[in-house]
């Protein structure tokens, strides 16, 4: 009996199975999709704010509403609802009213210094309720390190992403042109590379408020250099080749040829070098917020509580599990890093001719 023949693979199939081989990274990778998965429904989780509340026998959902007015729920004062305060009087009254918390009720912009079981001045030290403690402003750590980390792995996401689409485009284009287009801008390149980042920071940081992408802007326009640099040299070698000369004998335009084409020949270094970005990127937020031009109070940051830590030396907590979430996270994307690099590896997949 003739066997069916077996159905041959792409050259990313054989890769992407390289990869799940590779079993520290591939448990990385997962690892670190299912904890930003769980990290954008952190208000889901971790909020004070309710999920349900049954009220006068109506049903509401705060953490998708806001309700200025706390009389909406018989407290007797104007301004924002306390939804702990109201699970605990409705829990006693023992009626139809209840209220759904989240696990973790606490946000992390919100201060419990009126809190019955923090006595004394912040930080205070892990508790039953406040499982890593408090800030020196009496913040939830575990909320703001929660909330951190989403906004850490965004911005990287962000950055690398922008910063590698003006890289390739740029690379792309001095590599396939070559000539004057090459040389100009090779020497653009160059100059651009030599400005001050930190400066240019501080410069702007002084003249308007810094958010999540003015940052995402800045260290993009200033982190496309090194990726262009091999782009350039992928479409140096690539347009040599065979295909691209039979693209351009049937009349195809330039664009066609290195989008449609050069490009997908040439993603090696960009897939490679992605995770590697990742972890500059993360370390740059930190790195900008620990010296105070990153993102603005009371936005919860890993380099502010790392210069919390700094300043209150003796609380080990502000410490420690700042420090473990942030080389946990880079230990993760720096396995996912080396395993892509060992499944793309070229040598694996190409024979001398």
């Amino acid at each position: 009996m003739s066997q069916t023949p077996q159905k041959s693979l792409s050259v990313f199939q054989r890769r992407w199975r390289k990869f799940k081989t590779l079993k520290r990274g591939w448990y990385s990778f997962q690892a670190l999709i299912v904890l930003y998965m769980l990290s954008l429904l952190c208000p889901l989780f971790i909020n004070n704010k309710a999920l349900v509340v049954k009220y006068g026998g109506e049903y509401y959902f705060p953490v998708v509403g806001q309700f200025n007015e706390a009389r909406d729920f018989g407290q007797r004062i104007i301004g924002e609802v306390e939804y702990r305060t109201l699970a605990r009087s409705t829990e006693e009254a023992d009626g139809d009213d209840w209220v759904l918390m989240p696990p973790y009720a606490f946000h992390p912009n919100e201060s419990l210094l009126d809190e019955a079981d923090l006595p004394g001045r912040p930080p205070h030290f892990p508790t039953s309720n406040h499982w890593l403690g408090t800030d020196n402003r009496g913040r939830d750590v575990l909320a703001r390190l929660v909330y951190g980390f989403r906004i850490s792995i965004t911005f990287a996401i962000g950055v690398v992403t922008l910063s590698y689409l003006l890289g390739m485009v740029i690379g792309q284009i001095l590599g396939y042109f070559g000539g004057r287009v090459d040389i100009y801008g090779q020497r653009i390149v160059e100059i651009w590379s030599g400005l001050p980042f930190l400066y240019t920071v501080i410069i702007i940081s002084s003249i308007v408020t810094p958010n999540v992408w003015v940052l995402i802007l800045i260290l993009a326009i200033f982190r496309w250099m090194g990726i262009s640099l091999y782009m350039r040299g992928e479409f140096y070698r690539e347009k040599s080749r065979d295909y691209v000369a039979a693209a351009i004998a049937q009349g195809e335009s330039h664009w066609t040829i290195m989008f449609r084409h050069i490009l997908p020949n040439s993603l090696t270094p960009v897939v490679s070098f992605a995770p590697f970005a990742l972890v500059a990127a993360i370390s740059s937020l930190v790195s900008l917020d620990f010296l105070g031009f990153g993102l603005p109070a009371p936005t919860p940051s890993w380099g502010e509580m790392v210069n919390q830590g700094l300043q209150n030396i003796t609380k080990w907590h502000l410490i420690a599990f700042p420090l473990a979430a942030l080389f946990g996270t880079l230990m993760m994307v720096v396995f996912i890093g080396e395993a892509i690099r060992e499944a793309f590896d070229p040598k694996v997949f190409s024979r001398l001719r």
